[in-house]
């Protein structure tokens, strides 16, 4: 039954452990911590944490530079520690899926300290050439910081590939010992309960890597025998991926018949949302919205806003992005690697409106919703910071000193002390003590979320509103209809819909006391104020809850 797959209504929360909360007082976020902010959680609405790297790290690229896939970093607390986080979350129903990164590994990994010798059978772990490729400064990840894609080492006196930076040597997912130990690895957490991976850098993952080839071919059997595995351990796990491709290609990753991953984050949409944002035009979002609509039932997108990157706005043309680079990143401080943003939501937008109606539309988008860490309090970020530490500040849970995230005078990431986001005005603490906060709006919006599972299970379509700066959706499901308008003009819209082949002429608003009668001629008009919403149930409410019951 597709009603089972809890993956298509869940509300998951992206965490980084190093700077939720601190226990233990030594600055660095930990398992300890984050089991206190649990209730917290739950609290919020949060069925599903998606939890950054922990395993053991030099952490030159926040965690992602992994030494050891079957431990825990001594800065977060031990194996121990994870298990009993494990089932303090399970007590309080919440899933937990933890990031799998196996596209490369630290160059400190005794795998790649191994396979420096070309006699080690661990040699062929990773992609080697004796000679400089001709692309050897071609492909990087993050051009202006990264210098190459291939690295001499001394010892080996061979060149190394490597996607991202240099100390993160790629894996050659082409030796059938590699793919078996990534499985291990999988297997290794299913066990320790986790619900599912967060799969980093996905087409990297799948690619063979040539010199001199300018597309590289992906091997997405590859993925097959990820769920495959997955399935046979866990029968409910997921895999989460990222994934930034075009929408024609999608299909390959969420396979055929589904047999690819669960769900993939929906980057296409997020581009053209904050497009829509910065300009109220609604068309080129309509568009995208519509060319990632065919997927296969049991595949979801997973929709974000902002997440631990930068805002990537590569899938747009020069013209856009420079229009979202105008808004919201004016200053080059605030751009990264030509493409992108490095600023948090609430900053970046500056307004409370437009940030309601961003996160009103996060839910109301067809997928699953991801909230990233200090988002639903409005944290802001820090432009002093390198690169992307800009929106990895620790959490701001009260005016006390280091904002109550720790006791230590120095921190993973300074906290955000001056200026209009800072910890002594912005913080959880206030703002749960304030009715009228973004908080306990966001946790009204998330309650409101999970009352429609029609968004995360139904179909849905478009509707023409003729006003090009409304953009309207209706789902359907089991004979239940939502109708969700929102309007990106800050001045007030006019809107009038005639629905289609509805049975009854009564609108609902699930957010305020509002019903909306069709007039004469059976059409809706509804008027939205400037970043507008509406959320309303199709037909008469009772009705509607009593068809629910049966």
């Amino acid at each position: 039954m597709i009603e089972d797959l809890w993956y298509k209504n869940s509300i998951i929360y992206s965490l980084d452990l190093e700077t939720f909360m601190d226990a233990n007082g030594d600055g660095v976020g930990d398992f300890e911590g984050l089991m206190q902010r649990l209730d917290y959680l739950d609290s919020l609405g949060v069925d599903t944490i998606w939890l950054a790297p922990f395993q053991p790290t030099p952490n030159r690229d926040n965690g992602y530079d992994i030494s050891d896939y079957y431990g825990v970093d001594p800065r977060h607390g031990s194996s121990g520690a994870f298990v009993e986080f494990m089932h303090q979350a399970h007590k309080r129903g919440i899933k937990v899926i933890i990031d799998l990164v196996v596209n490369h590994t630290s160059d400190q990994h005794p795998w790649f300290q191994e396979a420096r010798n070309p006699q080690s059978p661990y040699h062929d772990w990773y992609v080697w050439q004796e000679k400089r490729p001709s692309d050897w400064n071609e492909g990087m990840v993050f051009p202006g910081v990264q210098e190459s894609t291939w690295t001499y080492d001394k010892k080996a006196k061979q060149y190394y590939f490597h996607r991202f930076y240099d100390f993160q040597p790629d894996l050659n997912m082409e030796n059938t010992d590699v793919r078996a130990e990534v499985q291990r690895i999988m297997g290794y957490w299913l066990q320790l309960g986790v619900a599912g991976f967060r799969v980093d850098a996905v087409p990297f993952i799948l690619e063979t890597p040539a010199p001199g080839q300018k597309k590289p071919q992906l091997r997405f059997e590859y993925l097959a025998e990820l769920r495959r595995f997955l399935q046979w351990r866990r029968g409910d796990a997921i895999l989460l991926g990222e994934a930034n491709v075009m929408p024609e290609e999608t299909k390959n990753y969420f396979g055929e018949h589904g047999e690819g991953i669960h769900m993939m984050f929906n980057f296409y949409v997020n581009q053209y949302l904050f497009y829509a944002l910065a300009t109220a035009d609604v068309a080129p979002l309509a568009d995208a919205l519509r060319a990632t609509q065919a997927l296969f039932p049991t595949a979801q997108w997973a929709q974000f806003l902002r997440n631990h990157d930068e805002l990537d706005l590569g899938r747009l043309t020069e013209e856009q992005r420079q229009r979202v680079f105008e808004r919201f990143g004016p200053d080059p401080t605030m751009q990264l690697y030509e493409r992108g943003i490095r600023r948090r939501l609430s900053p970046m937008i500056g307004n409370r409106p437009q940030s309601e109606l961003a996160y009103s539309l996060l839910f109301s988008l067809p997928g699953t919703p991801v909230i990233r860490y200090g988002d639903e309090i409005g944290m802001g970020d820090d432009l002093s910071l390198k690169e992307r530490d800009a929106v990895r500040t620790p959490m701001q849970w009260s005016d006390d000193r280091q904002a109550g995230f720790s006791v230590a005078d120095h921190t993973i990431h300074p906290l955000i002390d001056q200026g209009p986001y800072r910890y002594a005005r912005i913080n959880v603490e206030a703002q749960q003590r304030d009715k009228d906060s973004l908080l306990g709006w966001m946790t009204r919006m998330i309650r409101l979320r999970k009352q429609c599972p029609e968004i995360g299970w139904g179909e849905w379509q478009l509707l023409d509103t003729k006003v090009p700066t409304v953009l309207a959706m209706r789902y359907e499901w089991r004979g239940n209809a939502l109708l969700l308008l929102h309007n990106f003009d800050q001045r007030a819209r006019e809107v009038r819909l005639t629905l289609p082949d509805e049975t009854g002429e009564t609108l609902v608003n699930l957010l305020e006391e509002e019903t909306c009668t069709a007039e004469a001629d059976g059409a809706h008009l509804i008027i939205l104020e400037g970043y507008g919403y509406r959320w309303f149930r199709i037909g008469d409410l009772r009705h509607v809850l009593r068809r629910s019951t049966h």
